[in-house]
């Protein structure tokens, strides 16, 4: 068993100057290409969860024990009580050397967003960095802003700070050129209040070496986030784009999941589609954002969140039709999207390095 260090964020400087900005060079890789690893986040802020603390970290164990049989995980652990708890919870796969704990600033869970992307400069890995305002000033949380450079170090690798605010929830690559995203989110005033299209899509080109930008409108109803893409559509191949259909009559979003598929019905893309989870609601009875499409690849699996609902059984096996060579694992999240997302937001991935491909 790993022995716990002392509780501070020595290594955050040690990697501290930012990288040149961005060269034509630059490849952001989708979620499907090989991974070294997957960071996790680990409920620390027992007042952001409510009466879901305890089962969100049950389900996150079991999540992190699923995901190190396939690739390595590291939890980012924003307390000393986080790490003796995460090292309780998993000591088997941290003896087996497939789980590691890591101590860094965090405000929660959301690595998604409040870590860095981590891309390629040539065959050089980099951290792509952006401003932090806790999703438009609603959410925020001690060390979030903190937490993409404590990854970038433990990394060991350059950053590219940006100047703008953004999640990384927010957009998908294709790494063929495309990024696709909402405006709900990126032309919200409470991100960056001077930004209209044009000049997101200038940033998001320049930045993520991209040639086109794929608009949607809005997100899932009541999305904490301002309707971060990963609930609504994921890229899972190039040119290839899935969204989800309404389930039920009583299905809350409906409306926004039919216009979602013919906007990209019309965008030239490959689109296909699985069952919404339809109707899921919190314990106050109010509805919450499930999305089957928060789901994270990795090394050819789909780690499927599943909140109790009927429709789940349905979207496997239309993941299983569109991607026949991945393993899908549906795992359950109710307690987790209670936080406010699911696998996807609570993950970020660390790419293979291209001197181990090559």
């Amino acid at each position: 068993m790993q022995n716990a260090p002392p509780f501070f964020f020595d290594s955050l400087t040690r990697y501290g100057k930012a990288a040149p900005m961005s060269d034509p060079t630059l490849f952001v890789p989708p979620e499907w290409t090989p991974q070294a690893a997957v960071w996790v986040g680990w409920p620390h802020l027992r007042g952001e969860w409510g009466n879901a603390f305890d089962g969100a970290r049950a389900e996150i164990a079991g999540f992190v024990k699923s995901l190190s049989q396939v690739t390595p995980v590291k939890i980012a652990c924003g307390s000393r009580e986080a790490y003796g708890s995460a090292r309780f919870a998993l000591e088997s796969e941290i003896v087996a050397g497939r789980v590691s704990l890591h101590t860094l600033p965090a405000g929660d869970i959301w690595l998604r967003d409040t870590g860095p992307i981590l891309a390629f400069e040539g065959a050089a890995q980099v951290a792509l960095m952006f401003r932090f305002n806790g999703w438009g000033g609603k959410y925020v949380m001690t060390g979030d802003t903190m937490t993409a450079g404590g990854i970038a170090s433990v990394e060991r690798v350059p950053r590219h700070q940006e100047s703008f605010i953004l999640e990384g929830g927010a957009v998908e690559v294709d790494g063929e050129g495309r990024l696709m995203t909402t405006r709900q989110c990126l032309l919200n005033p409470n991100r960056n209040a001077t930004w209209a299209q044009d000049s997101a899509e200038h940033a998001l080109k320049e930045t993520f070496n991209v040639q086109s930008i794929i608009w949607l409108e809005d997100g899932l109803i009541n999305d904490h986030t301002d309707g971060h893409i990963d609930n609504i559509a994921r890229f899972i191949g190039p040119g290839r784009v899935l969204c989800q259909s309404p389930s039920g009559t009583d299905d809350p979003n409906a409306e926004r999941l039919q216009n979602i598929q013919s906007v990209l019905s019309q965008s030239g893309l490959e689109l296909v589609t699985i069952p919404s989870p339809g109707r899921v609601l919190d314990d106050a009875g109010e509805v919450i954002p499930a999305s089957h499409t928060n789901f994270l690849i990795s090394n050819r699996h789909i780690f499927l969140p599943v909140y109790e609902d009927v429709h789940a059984p349905r979207a496997v096996e239309a993941l299983e039709d569109a991607l026949p060579g991945y393993n899908i694992i549906a795992l359950p999240a109710r307690n987790i999207l209670q936080g406010g997302g699911a696998f996807h937001c609570m993950t970020q991935q660390v790419p293979v390095s291209k001197e181990a491909t090559e």
